[in-house]
């Protein structure tokens, strides 16, 4: 864990130096590249040792598996193997050599790169074998229509901004980082056609990273002074559930899962501040003229902690990992498309079984919370001190849930998991099936509007903010800010 957070810290003063002097301005595309895979493979090395050549052996068998096979079926060769792979490192991690463990692994890099690997095989699907007119917006704007080289197949898996922690990030948003077309702008006509470019500024992240460090130092405060002295295993502790009142008990749930993710908001937000020092990470501006630099953040603290639905949560807590999994999974999907994400996400995550309670238990609350919200929630809606009160009910249902859900995560085996369900008597296991048995739940119909209206928490506020996200350059290009409302993210990007 002090190797880790040592690179990180390393890797961000390397971000300061990449953005320094090697801007895209000063040197090529490839020495970018290169440079940003071989310090990336040097933290690795230097953080997991040999164990780090499981990132290039990862990476280097998928692109193999792409040449060889081809653009029509890659992408389920590449999606069995990576995820195969790392299922086979995290069995061995898991039950041979270190179980329970709470200690940085090299099997957290190979979580990050077996996203990129199979969400790059989709997009090059896509982009060079599915019709334009058979994709979905999403699709469109993401598809890759031609074959990256292996350096850049390795510099988009390996370099030093996001080996580590990640975050995940489009392989068309770090093509266009790397070329230095971020900050161009360029408008382009709804034919295709692109009209003259426009240089816009390189606006510096400072600020942004400064503003992050910041949270991290008081995430990482939080975790030392705070977390330990509310251990997440007391919910179980005999004599706590035999003294304990509901109510207590309940609290102290609450509170102690709340002091469990500030080590998550340290390890992302770091991970972002250090994309951001490197110039990565720009979205534009927002309606004020100030600069966003969100474009991959994994989690937005504010509405995390005071989220008023299962869906809110979910939208804001590991925000790339959930976009993933929309885009290989859940928009994919013949069947049962929340269930097929929902196993996903746990056999991504590892091979604990408390990852696969909680993922299971998230179904029936993911189910649960849609139908409540779906047949009784616009009855409260009319008057701001009814919407006010059924706000502060929803926040205390919701941050109830959760952690009643999560549990099994933190606790990692089945028979501590069981022990904290029965104690509670499965309430909310039986109460989301009271609730599913009793209000209606519209069924997912795929590829028309009802598919919509059903997605998950992740699907339709994050994918149109991030797709359709208009780059608001006022003082540069006024006449064109009606036609960028209709142009995707990569064309607002490179501009």
């Amino acid at each position: 864990q002090v190797n880790f957070v040592v690179c990180q810290l390393f890797a961000l003063l390397a971000a300061i130096w990449f953005r320094t002097y090697l801007h895209s301005s000063k040197t090529s595309p490839f020495i970018r590249h290169v440079v940003a895979t071989l310090l990336g493979l040097y933290l690795a090395l230097f953080c997991f040792g040999w164990y780090a050549l499981h990132f290039v052996i990862q990476s280097g068998i998928s692109y193999y598996i792409m040449i060889i096979i081809g653009v029509e079926n890659m992408h389920k060769y590449c999606f069995v193997f990576a995820l195969g792979y790392l299922t086979v490192c995290q069995i061995t991690r898991v039950y041979i050599f270190d179980y329970g463990q709470y200690s940085a692994d090299f099997s957290g890099p190979m979580m990050i790169i077996t996203q990129k690997i199979t969400s790059l095989a989709f997009e090059i699907h896509d982009g060079m074998f599915r019709k334009n007119e058979d994709l979905t917006p999403s699709q469109r704007c993401l598809a890759v229509r031609r074959m990256p080289s292996l350096l850049e197949y390795l510099s988009y898996n390996c370099n030093f901004m996001g080996i580590l922690a990640g975050p995940l990030c489009s392989y068309k948003d770090y093509i266009t980082f790397i070329e230095g077309r971020s900050y161009q702008l360029q408008q382009s006509e709804a034919n295709g056609k692109e009209d003259t470019k426009y240089e816009q500024t390189d606006p510096s992240p400072n600020i942004a990273v400064a503003q992050k460090l910041l949270i991290c130092g008081l995430s990482l405060l939080f975790h030392m002074t705070i977390t330990k002295t509310l251990p997440v295993e007391y919910n179980i502790d005999d004599n706590f559930r035999a003294t304990a009142s509901w109510p207590v008990r309940f609290f102290y749930l609450y509170v102690s899962l709340m002091a469990a993710r500030p080590k998550y908001y340290f390890a992302w937000t770091l991970a972002d501040a250090i994309n951001n020092a490197a110039g990565f990470g720009f979205r534009g501006y927002d309606k004020n003229g100030v600069t966003r630099w969100d474009l991959i953040s994994n989690l937005r603290i504010q509405q995390i902690e005071f989220s008023t639905s299962f869906k809110m949560f979910l939208d804001n807590w590991n925000i790339q990992t959930a976009l993933w999994l929309k885009r290989v999974c859940y928009e994919r999907a013949t069947f049962s498309p929340t269930i097929q994400t929902f196993i996903l996400s746990a056999i991504w995550h590892g091979v604990y079984p408390g990852y696969y309670l909680t993922f299971l238990t998230g179904v029936l609350m993911t189910l649960a919370a849609r139908a409540i919200r779906n047949n009784i929630r616009h009855y409260f809606v009319e008057s701001p001190a009814v919407k006010l009160c059924y706000d502060i009910v929803t926040w205390m249902a919701t941050q109830a849930a959760i952690s009643y859900t999560v549990v099994p995560f933190v606790l990692l085996s089945v028979k501590p998991s069981f022990t904290f369900y029965s104690s509670c008597y499965f309430c909310l296991h039986i109460a989301s099936i009271l609730v599913l048995l009793v209000f209606p739940l519209k069924r997912t119909q795929k590829g028309s509007k009802n598919h919509e209206s059903v997605q998950p928490a992740w699907s339709r506020k994050l994918e149109e903010e991030s797709l359709l996200q208009k780059n608001n350059y006022s003082t540069t290009n006024n006449s064109f800010s009606q036609k960028q409302e209709v142009t995707c993210r990569y064309q607002a990007l490179k501009q």
